[in-house]
């Protein structure tokens, strides 16, 4: 008997089972065809609505390359020449990009972005919206949250070393202003740190260079000087200090999001995905009550 059993278990299937396997397939999905389409055609109908209320975001991009790379190397050059005169070695360009691109992902330059801006309330209003909620209770820090996932883009080509800085808005004018203003606040904000550092060496170096009165200590503050001199004139000699703008933004044309196309047809078929499965669960309750009422009689 187990035998038997056994082999009943192990027992492949024909092809004449799977042919009538299928065909209950597809008389159980011809019967419910209307449902299916029914179902279906529900998702994408709003699928379609959500796709044209949806509020359309523009994004604005910004090409850049390091400044020490290009910018600075005339500059560099000519104070290069002038520090081998005075019999000392040139200092390298002081833009360090990837400080600058820490700083320019930071919460406290995001912070100050949306002080200096005003956008404290437009953010924390969209920020609460998209969380769910309140709006009283948004501060900002969910402002910061809502400007880092939403709004500012990072990305650097390692092959390249190009930099592309982009910004996402409901506004295509406004979305390449911020993505502009931005470039140009960084750039300031490395120079400005760059003088102030200079600055604070050389008056440093300068007091001690008066203290001491040893030949070859005053030969190496005298060098040291001249390297921070350097950094300062290049800091002072250069807008586009850690950054230079290769392709600025302009107001896109083409909204980024939402992607109408992609959205219709991705719930339109989780809809028909749907469909099937209300049919089949419907179909196997049918069966299951039938045999019930079957065993009832």
């Amino acid at each position: 008997m187990n035998s038997v059993n056994q082999t009943n278990i192990g027992e492949k299937t024909s092809p004449m089972d799977d042919d009538i396997a299928l065909t209950r397939i597809a008389a159980v999905l011809w019967r419910d065809k209307w449902l299916i389409a029914g179902i279906t055609t529900l998702f994408g109908v709003l699928a379609i609505a959500y796709a044209l209320l949806a509020t359309e975001w523009y994004r604005a991009d910004v090409l850049l390359v390091p400044a020490e790379e290009d910018a600075l190397a005339g500059l560099t050059e000519q104070l290069g020449g002038l520090a081998r005169l005075a019999g000392v070695s040139s200092a390298s360009p002081v833009g360090d990009t990837p400080e600058a691109i820490a700083i320019l992902q930071s919460r406290a330059f995001a912070q100050a972005f949306i002080e200096d801006k005003g956008l404290l309330p437009v953010f924390t209003e969209q920020s609460s919206w998209a969380d769910g909620s309140g709006a009283e209770s948004a501060d900002m820090r969910d402002a910061v949250d809502f400007f880092h996932d939403n709004v500012l883009r990072v990305s650097e080509d390692r092959d390249t070393g190009q930099i592309t800085l982009s910004v996402e808005w409901t506004d295509p004018v406004v979305a390449s202003d911020w993505a502009n203003s931005l470039v140009t606040r960084i750039n300031e904000r490395m120079r400005q740190r760059a003088l102030t550092e200079a600055e604070t060496n050389i008056a440093f170096l300068q007091s001690e260079l008066t203290a001491n009165k040893l030949v070859p200590l005053e030969q190496s503050i005298g060098r040291l000087l001249e390297t921070e001199m350097q950094k300062m004139m290049l800091a002072r000699g250069s807008a586009e200090f850690s950054f230079r703008v290769v392709d600025p933004a302009t107001p896109p044309k083409k909204r980024a999001r939402p992607k109408r196309t992609l959205i219709v047809v991705s719930v339109v078929f989780l809809g028909g995905m749907f469909a099937l499965f209300v049919v089949f669960a419907k179909n196997a309750f049918m069966q299951r009550s039938s045999r019930e009422d079957d065993r009832g009689s």
